[in-house]
């Protein structure tokens, strides 16, 4: 079983492109299902998830391909997956 903490020791790739979006920095949560839906990885440009520009990437749970030990990899559009921060 992984924890949040684990998750966000692994970096994301893209295996459709090749594309390292970086650490995951937040989870969304369906608290009626209990069920991750969403890994949130900050946007390009932007430093520990705080400095930079307001955009992040949401990689839904059904993208992701493999957890490994290192790193997670998914297969997405890179422009679907990168929006504006909501905050």
């Amino acid at each position: 079983m992984s924890r949040m903490y684990d998750l966000r020791q692994k970096e994301v790739i893209n295996t459709n492109d090749g594309v390292r979006y970086g650490f995951v920095s937040d989870l969304v949560i369906d608290e009626s299902e209990g069920k991750i839906k969403t890994l949130i990885v900050p946007g390009p440009g932007r430093v520990l998830g705080v400095f930079g520009r307001d955009q992040e990437y949401r990689i839904p749970w059904s993208k992701i391909k493999k957890i490994g030990e290192d790193i997670v990899l998914v297969d997405c559009e890179t422009g679907k997956i990168l929006v504006e921060c909501d905050d």
